[in-house]
């Protein structure tokens, strides 16, 4: 956050107690020892730090099986004026929960958040066919429903946090059908850019001028021509008509960076927008990359310095 700025106490998340974001969350000691306020969606998350109800918000983004996650990549992009700071990655392991005494024959229903069930299709297929899938907004609220029907034929798909708060059991233990899944997390303020650390990555919203064919390779170009590595490239739809989209990039790199500030330069001169989204450390990968792309900007600086050194007077 901003160096001016008051210290956080406060950080938003989507409850209730026992979200995989909860967890990931708890991965950071400082954010496990704010003030936590929970919220029944990812959009009102967003909406309560931007407004100021609290200091920042921490929120799922992207799933390693299921792709972005949509309330939040779009509100960041359209709807909000937030910087993200920070991200954090972790592993996802999914649990079929119910009351105690429930056996698989029992359950006629499951209930969880739409991207837990579309990472355990496999499982559903396989053992519960016939067992209706029903859409909740968090996979603790998931368990928490299952706990207080009291209804032995529905069971819940959530981590095994869940199962302790809610006091159920864990009927079926890691039912993803990708055990090496992860999440990634970002914890959003409403200002203040974190200082480079070597080890970054920058996220922005770029718009098309216009809609020509080579538009994207006229953007993707300015990355390339300064070996920058995007490590996402998202197109979403930009709600002012079908067809009409920008696209979401994340590249290694800082906006600190030289190379990284003139690749942004050179896309809002050459585009109708650039949203910047934020800089932020980069929760995997390497450095050296970017070390490299710094070190060869500065080299080429010098070299263009001398040669203008050279110019009469």
């Amino acid at each position: 956050m901003d160096a001016t700025a008051p210290p956080a106490r406060t950080v938003g998340y989507l409850g209730p107690v026992g979200t995989f974001t909860e967890q990931a969350l708890y991965t950071q000691p400082d954010l496990a020892a704010l003030e936590h306020v929970r919220f029944p969606s990812i959009v009102e998350v967003l909406r309560a730090t931007e407004a100021g109800d609290v200091d920042l918000g921490f929120t799922a983004i992207e799933n390693m099986i299921e792709g972005s996650v949509n309330a939040t990549i779009d509100t960041l992009a359209f709807d909000a004026s937030l910087l993200i700071q920070r991200e954090v990655v972790i592993s996802v392991n999914l649990n079929l929960l119910a009351l105690p005494g429930v056996t698989l024959a029992d359950i006629g229903e499951v209930r969880s958040h739409p991207v837990a069930t579309a990472q355990c299709r496999r499982y559903l297929a396989d053992r519960l066919p016939r067992a209706r899938v029903v859409a909740t907004n968090s996979t603790a609220d998931a368990a928490r429903e299952v706990a207080a029907a009291d209804d032995h034929t529905v069971a819940a798909i959530a981590p095994r946090r869940a199962a302790e708060v809610y006091e159920l059991e864990v009927l079926a233990a890691d039912i993803e059908d990708h055990p090496e899944n992860q999440t990634r997390f970002v914890l959003v303020g409403r200002d203040g850019v974190p200082a480079p650390t070597g080890h970054d990555k920058t996220s922005i919203l770029v718009y098309q001028r216009e809609d020509v064919p080579g538009s994207l390779v006229g953007i993707l170009q300015e990355f390339a021509a300064r070996s920058i590595n995007l490590t996402k490239l998202e197109s979403r739809p930009t709600r002012t008509g079908l067809g009409d989209y920008c696209f979401l990039i994340d590249c290694e790199g800082h906006i600190a960076d030289e190379v990284v500030a003139d690749a942004l330069r050179n896309l809002h001169m050459k585009q109708a927008q650039v949203k910047f989204l934020g800089s932020y450390p980069s929760a995997y990968g390497e450095p050296h990359e970017v070390r490299r792309n710094r070190e060869g900007v500065r080299a080429a600086e010098e070299w263009v310095a001398a040669l203008r050194g050279r110019i009469r007077r």
